[in-house]
């Protein structure tokens, strides 16, 4: 079904440079797409990955989110956008919150205004736990994208807009997993944050799968949400460890950083009374009422029931066990327990 809707069309990645495009690149790459556009500010990378996938399908385009000139550039004659872009690291956007709006929030109103402008047929605006219940500038930013993609799903007649959101992916550029494993080569002690902090883990292709049930069954304004297991940091280090036969390996607790959560949440307490549930999926639809409030005097008072939220404190808590067969759901973890090694990035 995916490969029908795709055919003889382009897609656009922005962004596309980091873990999410090129498991993206990996999945779509031999579909029967005509072009896919990759569209980064980093010239290295788009160059690594120019070499490494050698694929005339793959077209690069160098810019930035945040210089409309650039997105117009590329969206012209696109027909879908994954809009992966954004600063993600929650301590850099502490010290920098404005520069997460600068990409997080004007970068997406560009991508939202060029692909409207350009007739793109569908974008899929990827989000973050983060979002929920924000405590730091990356997922206020995030929260606030979230509403701009909401609020141009409203208004775009002839482009569906609509978002997932996501935990923890595994093993992604600057996630903790890579850190352990090269701390664990070093023989250097790992560092966890609090033993006790709980985390949502999905591999890479869960957000791809994600991404593509949205892609697939999305309407305006929807954000989606997968349903995931969730280990506490203690778990997931000493998992690594006994997988690696480092049992006594040295285990430092540094204290959390700057805006970190001791859970996250994918969806709240209001958004879980009103979600549907599609089974390995959730669904958020949009609240469709405008501002003429005078038209719901009569109906009387809007109340909804408060169910509890969705959290990786509530949700499926996976033992040693169950984070070890998840861990080895990664190829570079595979590699690592045959004493091999390849960078979590390959």
């Amino acid at each position: 079904m995916t490969d029908k809707i795709f055919s003889d069309r382009t897609l656009l990645i922005t962004g596309g440079t980091g873990s999410f495009g090129n498991a993206v690149l990996r999945r779509l790459l031999d579909s029967s797409l005509k072009e896919i556009r990759i569209f980064s500010r980093d010239e290295k990378k788009q160059d690594d990955m120019r070499k490494h996938f050698n694929n005339p399908k793959l077209k690069f385009y160098i810019g930035d989110v945040r210089d409309y000139a650039s997105v117009v550039n590329v969206v012209r004659g696109v027909d879908f956008i994954f809009h992966a872009a954004a600063l993600k690291q929650v301590p850099s956007c502490e010290f920098y919150p404005l520069e997460a709006v600068k990409t997080n929030v004007l970068g997406t109103e560009n991508v939202l205004e060029a692909a409207i402008n350009c007739g793109v047929k569908r974008v899929i605006c990827l989000s973050t736990d983060k979002a929920v219940y924000p405590i730091n500038a990356m997922g206020i930013s995030k929260a606030m994208m979230e509403k701009v993609a909401v609020a141009k799903s409203r208004s775009s007649e002839n482009t569906v807009i609509c978002a997932t959101r996501y935990g923890n992916v595994m093993a992604s550029r600057g996630s903790v997993i890579p850190l352990f494993a090269n701390q664990l080569r070093a023989d250097k002690p790992i560092t966890i944050t609090d033993p006790e902090m709980t985390r949502f883990m999905m591999t890479l292709d869960d957000a791809v799968e994600l991404v593509l049930y949205a892609f697939r069954h999305g309407k305006p304004g929807e954000i989606f949400v997968q349903k995931a297991p969730a280990a506490t940091i203690s778990t997931l280090a000493k998992a690594m460890c006994q997988m690696l036969g480092k049992t006594a390996h040295p285990i430092n607790e540094i204290g959390t950083r700057h805006g970190e959560k001791l859970f996250e949440v994918l969806l709240s307490r209001e958004e879980m009374a009103a979600a549907e549930d599609l089974g390995e999926y959730f669904c958020v639809s949009p609240d469709l009422r405008d501002l003429n409030y005078e038209k719901f005097v009569d109906q009387g008072e809007r109340s909804i029931s408060l169910a509890e939220d969705y959290n990786s404190h509530n949700t499926t808590r996976l033992d040693l066990k169950g984070m070890e067969s998840l861990l080895l759901k990664l190829p570079f973890m595979r590699a690592m327990v045959a004493g091999q090694y390849i960078s979590p990035e390959d």
